[in-house]
């Protein structure tokens, strides 16, 4: 049974990890280029490298349709680059989860399959998908709302250890990126960790680095670049996140609640 998660960055990477260990064949979908920040946690990378790994479940690169059968049966998670969807659809997923969390509905539509769930802002449960997954830190993360919305995006990623927008490395313009440190590395407040074009990008507070735009990404000004963890626990850097998996359980309810009434094809409650 194939699940198609469209985005492969580091929430769509929870979902997927979750849908796997739960015995789901995994079909993701991103840019040609990705643009994920915690690379080390994102089975993005396969598009680049041709497969990755986190924690114990592997993801490789699929170029095609009969490519991604392979892999599948292989019993690994296939990643593609094919932002349109055109690849992904030809395998016939039951499910389809929009986790490319742009805080906006990008195309994903209700009738995309049997069971369609948006992740965070941007999706109308019973309007362009059957379900809707909390992503707002706080006492409603991970929940599935089968009616409505899930909270309107604030601009303001979620307080860890006191800091908030300050953790966020940003370009300070337009150009390529070029990191000059590594995730892991640990960085003091008005260190610099990267640049565009020659002009520094610097962390803001004292934590470990743990995201960082690849080089030779070409930025626009105010672009998230890189994200400082004030915790500086180094194994945040290599696992899934608390907020992945809180997401990914909720998307595993909604498949699961869909399968259990044979697919969304009935009246939302």
């Amino acid at each position: 049974m194939i699940i198609w998660v469209r985005g492969a960055g580091d929430i769509a990477t929870g979902i997927a990890f979750r849908l796997h260990k739960s015995g789901f064949s995994v079909v993701m979908s991103d840019l040609p280029q990705p643009t994920s920040i915690r690379r080390t946690i994102c089975f993005s990378e396969a598009i680049i490298k041709g497969e990755a790994t986190v924690e114990d479940i592997t993801v490789r690169f699929a170029a095609n349709a009969a490519a991604a059968e392979t892999i599948l049966a292989a019993g690994d998670v296939v990643v593609l680059a094919d932002p349109t969807g055109e690849t992904a659809r030809k395998l016939n997923p039951v499910a389809v989860i929009d986790a490319i969390l742009a805080k906006r509905n990008l195309g994903t539509k209700i009738d995309d399959a049997s069971i369609v769930v948006g992740i965070g802002p941007g999706f109308t449960a019973g309007l362009d998908c059957h379900a809707v997954v909390e992503t707002a830190r706080g006492h409603t993360l991970g929940r599935v709302y089968y009616n409505g919305s899930a909270l309107p995006d604030t601009g303001i990623p979620g307080n860890i250890a006191g800091f908030t927008l300050e953790r966020l490395l940003r370009a300070p313009r337009a150009g390529v990126f070029r990191g000059v440190k590594q995730i892991g590395d640990v960085v003091e407040a008005g260190e610099t960790c990267a640049y565009v074009d020659g002009e520094p990008v610097v962390s803001r507070i004292r934590g470990v680095l743990r995201g960082l735009l690849p080089d030779g990404i070409v930025v626009y000004e105010g672009m998230k670049s890189g994200d400082v963890d004030p915790r500086c626990e180094l194994s945040h850097c290599f696992t899934v996140s608390d907020k992945a998996l809180a997401v990914g359980g909720g998307a595993l309810e909604a498949v699961l609640h869909g399968l259990s009434a044979g697919g969304y094809q009935w009246k939302q409650k």
